[in-house]
């Protein structure tokens, strides 16, 4: 943990450069080593091909992200991490949004149980 999740409509993916995308917020996030441990940050970006964005009469797009986190980071930190991804989205997507019809969302989700993990990378930064 923590696992970023990207979805977007595959009607911008020539535009969006996910990749660059995906390692701006990685960038970001590790930012916060102190709270985001290295060795357990995944990134991942999907690709929607079905799809209905209001009421489905014109092409219009959308990126819902989602950073999953386990238990431990106070509101203060959540908060301070979801501005700062926020705000990479805002400026990575500022080109998209100013030429067509685009709604972005982040989603911050922590678990209230304890996960199952089993991970050998960490130990590479220990």
């Amino acid at each position: 943990m923590p696992h970023f999740i990207l979805e977007y409509t595959d009607n911008i993916k020539e535009e969006l450069d996910v990749q660059t995308l995906l390692k701006k917020v990685n960038k970001t996030l590790l930012k916060h080593q102190d709270i985001i441990p290295i060795g357990g940050l995944r990134s991942r970006a999907i690709e929607l091909k079905n799809y209905v964005v209001a009421d489905g009469s014109l092409d219009d797009a959308f990126i819902h992200c989602t950073l999953k986190l386990g238990k431990g980071r106070n509101e203060e930190q959540k908060k301070k991490i979801g501005d700062e991804i926020f705000q990479v989205l805002k400026e990575h997507l500022t080109p998209i949004y100013e030429k067509r019809y685009l709604a972005v969302s982040l989603e911050l989700y922590e678990f209230q149980r304890e996960t199952y993990k089993w991970n050998n990378i960490h130990t590479r930064y220990k």
